[in-house]
């Protein structure tokens, strides 16, 4: 089984948060478009800050409705900071420092500096007119992403799509959008490429059903472009491909797609993501994201070797 660990650290056995992330929630404090290019490490800095808030909210032994009260909001609130989803007030930041008893000055210089740089805008934040909260979600955990493991049985991953393919998948999506906005989301995706040239780039592992790959979306032309890419990104030092052939029957992910995030600050939780029509889940409980480890092993047990998986991708091209 190839190794898409990051850093040396294990997919298993480190602590989560405890709660269901949801989604589609508007984020009070949404930057403004058109800002210029931030680091890519906002969106990481508000999962490191939440993560402070509630230890500290945890070992004094305050609720989060009572934080909540505090600065006048409510505990959905306190569970959106915690788990970096929103935007941090400093106002508010200080606030829940005093109510959590944190009184030494140079502590709370500390955790407000980290509010404040956490502020930051997203390179994202250019597309914000066609970008739902719920994906703005994801694009900041893929972006802070150390590794990411996921299964797809419809379409080829989208760091991986070409032009032309990912313009056919979003016209499925988006039938009655101008050709205008089309483009802008094509470029949206073609912009989220770049992380896969990054100095740094994450380890990304992809167990594909083999209707990814007979799905002539755009057309054979566009589809064998596709499948080229396809076999090139394979071979990025990064990237492991794999597929799981018809041949092989059923498989323990039919239900659907789904990502697994992990990031290289152990503060920070495997977040499991499933994309729906309209909204995302978002899950970080440690039991849920364990079952999703075990599938995703399985998965790869069921699949072809990488190796034959480039071979048998290369050979559905010449078939398409």
């Amino acid at each position: 089984m190839p190794d898409c660990l990051a850093g040396g650290r294990a997919w298993r056995g480190f602590t989560y948060f405890g709660a269901v992330m949801t989604t589609g929630v508007p984020d009070e404090e949404t930057p403004v478009p058109g800002q210029e290019e931030p680091p890519a490490e906002a969106t990481v800095l508000r999962m490191l800050l939440g993560s402070q808030l509630r230890r500290l909210r945890e070992s004094v032994g305050i609720s989060a409705e009572k934080a909540g009260y505090e600065i006048r909001a409510s505990r959905s609130k306190i569970s959106r900071m915690e788990t970096g989803r929103v935007g941090f007030k400093v106002r508010d930041i200080e606030d829940l420092l005093t109510l959590y008893g944190v009184d030494d000055d140079r502590q709370r210089d500390k955790v407000v500096a980290l509010a404040r740089r956490s502020r930051e805008p997203e390179w994202w934040t250019q597309y914000h007119d066609i970008l739902p909260d719920w994906f703005e979600t994801y694009l900041g955990l893929e972006s802070a992403a150390t590794s990411i493991r996921s299964f797809e049985n419809q379409f080829v991953p989208g760091l991986f799509q070409t032009e032309d393919y990912a313009r056919a998948v979003t016209r499925l999506g988006h039938q009655a959008a101008p050709a205008e906005e089309i483009e802008r989301r094509v470029g949206l995706r073609v912009k989220r490429q770049e992380l896969l040239a990054r100095r740094q780039p994450p380890r990304i592992w992809v167990v594909m059903d083999e209707a990814v790959l007979r799905r002539p979306i755009g057309g054979p032309p566009v589809m064998r472009a596709q499948l080229d890419r396809l076999v090139e990104s394979a071979r990025l030092p990064t990237v492991t491909l794999q597929v799981v052939p018809f041949a092989r029957g059923g498989h323990a992910a039919a239900s659907g797609s789904f990502s697994i995030l992990r990031f290289e600050e152990r503060d920070l939780p495997d977040v499991v993501y499933m994309e729906q029509l309209t909204s995302a889940v978002y899950l970080d409980q440690r039991a849920d994201v364990e079952h999703y480890l075990e599938v995703v092993d399985q998965l790869s047990g069921e699949a072809l070797t990488p190796a034959d998986s480039v071979r048998f991708v290369e050979r559905v091209t010449r078939d398409t």
